[in-house]
């Protein structure tokens, strides 16, 4: 079953098209990568699927509901979730209050106050915070602060969960806790899509990989069938294809 589609998107910046024209989809329960270049247009992509930028032409639907016209908490409370490539969080507030953001406005349905601190809780639980959660946020390394954005965003009861560049900036040890993760996140029955650019955690855990290339998307397939395709190896993936990075 497809949870997310995509049919002719485009977005224009002026005369610029940073996303053109462009056809999609997520299946149910699957790990989707979405890589490219840098200003290949992933995050517009992104940024159009969750409402943070309009659509300039094409449609979006989730579950078989048009997204286009919606604002990001409407999404936000359909079940799509996000994270971003630049962490967005609350720096002088405690780890936990930052989740409890999600767990208070991410579902359509008024949310006691109680519920609220469980879900939070148990989110931070999850994805290993728990000692953390009183400790201002400021005070967390870059990839613990990841970590409590994907608790936030798993506050909102997400069925469809959209990382953007979870991994950067990571060492290569956190590279591989954030691959295990997502790969956790996935078992618990949420489907991801996730932008990347650190290549062993896309290919190491993506059913299947997107590749788009100024705003185009130029190939996809399984990550075997993108490592091998000569016009990705090309424009992307370089040396780094033949070196197994």
């Amino acid at each position: 079953m497809r949870i997310l589609e995509g049919q002719g998107v485009t977005k224009h910046f002026g005369g610029l098209a940073a996303v053109s024209n462009v056809d999609f989809h997520v299946d149910q329960g699957e790990i989707l990568g979405l890589i490219g270049p840098n200003g290949a247009g992933k995050t517009t992509l992104f940024n159009l699927i969750s409402a943070a930028l309009p659509v300039s032409s094409g449609e979006i639907r989730f579950k078989g509901q048009r997204l286009n016209g919606l604002k990001p908490h409407q999404i936000c409370q359909m079940g799509v979730s996000r994270t971003f490539q630049e962490t967005k969080v609350f720096g002088n507030m405690p780890v936990l209050q930052n989740v409890l953001v999600g767990a208070f406005f991410g579902t359509p349905t008024r949310v006691s106050g109680a519920a609220a601190a469980r879900e939070a809780a148990q989110s931070l639980e999850f994805v290993g915070l728990s000692a953390l959660s009183m400790t201002p946020i400021q005070d967390l390394t870059l990839g613990n602060q990841k970590r409590v954005e994907v608790a936030r965003a798993l506050a909102t009861k997400p069925e469809l969960l959209l990382l953007d560049e979870l991994m950067a900036g990571l060492t290569p040890a956190e590279v591989g806790e954030a691959m295990e993760l997502v790969t956790k996140i996935r078992d618990r029955g949420i489907t991801i899509l996730m932008v990347e650019h650190v290549m062993k955690a896309i290919m190491g855990i993506s059913e299947r990989v997107m590749v788009l290339h100024h705003g185009e998307k130029i190939a996809e397939g399984t990550p075997q069938e993108v490592v091998a395709n000569e016009t990705v190896i090309e424009i992307y993936l370089g040396e780094k294809a033949h070196a197994g990075s």
